[in-house]
């Protein structure tokens, strides 16, 4: 719609229709006018598929919606590391979103994986902020290429279940600007989707849904977002208060428009504010009516795709020469998942799946296996007879595959899980089983990590998440080689709960300290130098690959810059593979706390026997870059970085060093307890802190006060009141240097 026909509409309003405009018609519309030609636009949930409810409509996926496709929830399809992929699922979502009369469709999901044990998990695509940036932005661009809208959620830090609504996330401000926004920043600044939906959480002590810092200074005037804010649904505390802090649409429909209506009238809302609003909301609403395309739903072959994005994103975890399965062998399938899986998570992601595809059906058209119940994927009962049964057959099996995991009660939104264990009736069984037979290979179905008991008993381990309604099929063409596993774990699979970076400040009632800081996942578990039962990253195939001449563009990088990594991957194997090349920044500066290493490149790379690619990423200044609060902007350190490319975050193939040189400093507040060290550090001060450095450890020698052989690692630690009492520097000299170079940006 022109500028100058909006404000006319505007214009046409009255107050109260402005008021009403901006909070929902019902549970799943925005309000209309008829009388201005204005239709009630729907929104729809569906991350992972349309969820559209027709009436009696509810948040959590209690009543039923219309029939469509459950593709793989971002647990899963995060693991694709494919951004080609996430375009063509956003594209198909956006197809059917058309063809459904929906709108907006509500995802992507960005929130980090904080603990395994938040109850939504499944719904988010990682732990490391940059890969659910960098594939959120391919999926947002697919949907709006039909010009159906997306809502990139749940901003932010929204990062347990367990009182939500209520909960304050409290972290400083380098922590939510390196781990917690990223992934908002870049889907926002890259791809502009049409909303952003705020969360229900309180962020230091501010509801997100009337936070103006996060709305309004960081979303709209730093990050440049121009679309439209929503709540959750029931986020909202007071209607008046989130308007002016950037909240432009309240939903579901129970929004107070008298109080809006009241606050314009006696002043405490400027009226402008509110026709801000309504010009987003209008904006929305014309997007779609001035787009819509006639489309016909092709669930047959959109059930097709669901399979692929599942194979491209299944995960061999372990393999001790078990797989892929051979037709010739004879094979047992065990766990009632084989037969009902658990493809998808509770809630308002729930879709109604018009088919679902299970591994003992798929199974049928390459091989005849056996099966055997064992124990019920509902609930957490041993029963001896199912137990005896699926034992016995193993004993005359060749290969034996659990189909084990997580019931649906296990996770879901809306709760926490309050452990990392499967039942204890499958962890059994698992067990016995492999006492009796050595060639056990688990597929799991669960949206989040899992405690593995059993771990070094069996001989496989294949991660199939929660793979959408296409699941059984993507699981048996991974088993039987038909198809080559790709996938890479997005999160860290820690052995118990309690290594776990958040275990001591996660799930609090009134306020979560996020005490950890910037150390979430592998940063934590790499940097403690942790075992772990599989690292970020990981994921086998069936085939090998080299790394080999890493190489750069350039010797050195300056800010602002670009460098050019490339390095050549070679399929060492018998069989066509691809393999996920990661790239990761190592800060060796030593200049501030950072974790050992962080993702900040990847790519996926198709390879058939013996073919060798080149793959190439590039890098900027921010990828070095850390966030510092003092000066309220991102800064690297000159000095060097080391670039470690390869197949996880613990199987780095090849490194190389890129020095970063920049004109940019920190300032520095110098105070009587700065230290000689802290000068010497500063790009901007080194001379002068070498000089004072020099003069100070002369002085303890001098004094018979530290070994010469001590010197410097002493003296920089001295700070300047004891250097100007010592007589090492003077007052005058003090006070020269706070005045010439004192919160100063250098």
């Amino acid at each position: 719609m022109e500028s100058n026909k909006k404000k006319a509409l505007i214009a046409q309003l009255t107050l109260e229709e402005k008021a009403g405009l901006c909070s929902g018609g019902d549970f799943w519309h925005l309000k209309g006018i008829e009388r201005l030609g204005i239709p009630a636009i729907m929104v729809s949930d569906g991350p992972n598929g349309l969820r559209k409810q027709e009436d009696k409509a509810d948040h959590l996926g209690i009543n039923e919606s219309i029939k469509a496709v459950c593709f793989p929830p971002a647990a899963l399809f995060a693991c694709s590391f494919d951004r080609d992929l996430m375009e063509d699922l956003g594209d198909v979502i956006g197809k059917e979103a058309q063809a459904t009369d929906v709108a907006v469709v509500l995802g992507p999901g960005v929130n980090i994986k904080r603990s395994p044990l938040c109850g939504r998990n499944f719904e988010y695509i990682s732990e490391d902020p940059y890969l659910a940036g960098e594939l959120a932005v391919p999926y947002i661009k697919g949907v709006q290429a039909h010009h159906v809208g997306t809502s990139l959620k749940h901003c932010a830090a929204n990062n347990q279940e367990n009182n939500r609504m209520s909960c304050s996330s409290d972290a400083d401000e380098r922590t939510l600007r390196e781990i917690y926004l990223p992934a908002f920043e870049t889907a926002v600044k890259q791809a502009q989707p049409a909303t952003v939906m705020c969360s229900y959480n309180l962020i230091n002590g501010v509801h997100a849904s009337e936070n103006n810092w996060l709305m309004n200074e960081v979303l709209r005037d730093e990050w440049g977002f121009q679309g439209l804010v929503l709540s959750d649904w029931g986020a909202t505390v007071d209607r008046v208060n989130g308007l002016a802090a950037g909240l432009d649409l309240e939903m579901p429909g129970v929004g107070d428009d008298a109080a809006i209506v009241a606050a314009v009238k006696n002043g405490t809302l400027g009226e402008a504010v509110l026709d801000k609003a309504v010009e987003r909301v209008l904006d929305l609403i014309d997007q779609w009516t001035a787009h819509r395309e006639q489309q016909a739903l092709t669930l047959e072959a959109d059930h097709d795709f669901a399979r692929h994005v599942a194979e491209e994103s299944i995960v061999l975890l372990k393999n001790n020469g078990v797989l892929p399965l051979e037709k010739s062998q004879k094979v047992l399938f065990v766990g009632e998942y084989a037969a009902v899986p658990r493809y998808q998570g509770g809630g308002s992601s729930h879709v109604n799946s018009f088919k679902v595809s299970d591994a003992l059906t798929a199974v049928k058209a390459y091989a005849d296996v056996s099966y055997a119940k064992g124990f019920s994927g509902m609930e957490d009962v041993y029963d001896p007879a199912l137990a005896e049964e699926a034992i016995s057959a193993a004993k005359a099996a060749d290969r034996v595959v659990i189909f084990a995991g997580l019931p649906e009660s296990f996770e879901s939104e809306g709760y926490d899980r309050t452990h990392m264990d499967m039942p204890a009736c499958q962890n059994r069984l698992i067990r016995e089983i492999a006492q009796v037979n050595e060639n056990v290979i688990l597929v799991l179905h669960n949206g989040a990590p899992v405690a593995m008991p059993w771990l070094n008993d069996v001989a496989g381990v294949v991660e199939a998440y929660l793979g959408g309604q296409a699941v059984g099929e993507a699981v048996v063409n991974v088993l039987y080689g038909i198809v080559n596993p790709s996938g890479k774990l997005a999160e860290t699979f820690p052995i118990k709960l309690s290594d776990n970076p958040s275990y001591l400040n996660f799930g609090d009632k009134e306020s979560v300290e996020y005490r950890e800081g910037i150390f979430v996942g592998y940063r934590y578990y790499d940097k403690k130098e942790m075992a772990v039962n599989f690292p970020f990253g990981h994921g086998l195939s069936y085939t090998t690959f080299a790394y080999s001449n890493l190489r750069l563009d350039k010797p050195v990088i300056t800010d602002p810059g670009t460098l050019t990594v490339s390095v050549d991957v070679t399929n060492t194997g018998a069989v066509a593979g691809k393999e996920i090349v990661q790239l990761y920044i190592e800060d060796h500066t030593g200049k501030v706390q950072r974790p050992i290493r962080e993702l900040k490149g990847f790519a996926k790379v198709s390879l058939d026997p013996g073919e060798t690619k080149t793959v190439s990423m590039h890098l900027d200044t921010r990828s070095f870059s850390w966030y510092s609060a003092a000066i309220r902007d991102w800064y690297a350190y000159p000095g060097e970085y080391g670039i470690a490319v390869g197949s996880s975050s613990r199987d780095i193939r090849l490194t190389e060093t890129v020095r970063l040189e920049t004109d940019r400093a920190l300032s520095i507040h110098i105070t009587p307890d700065t230290t000689v060290g802290d000068l010497y550090d500063h790009p901007k001060l080194t001379e002068i802190g070498r000089d004072l450095l020099a003069r100070t450890a002369h002085f303890f020698a001098s004094e018979n006060i530290q070994d010469d052989t001590l010197g410097d690692a002493i003296a920089g630690s001295v700070p300047l009141r004891a250097v100007v009492k010592f007589g090492i520097m003077s007052q005058e000299e003090y006070g020269h240097l706070v005045m010439e170079y004192s919160d100063r940006p250098l």
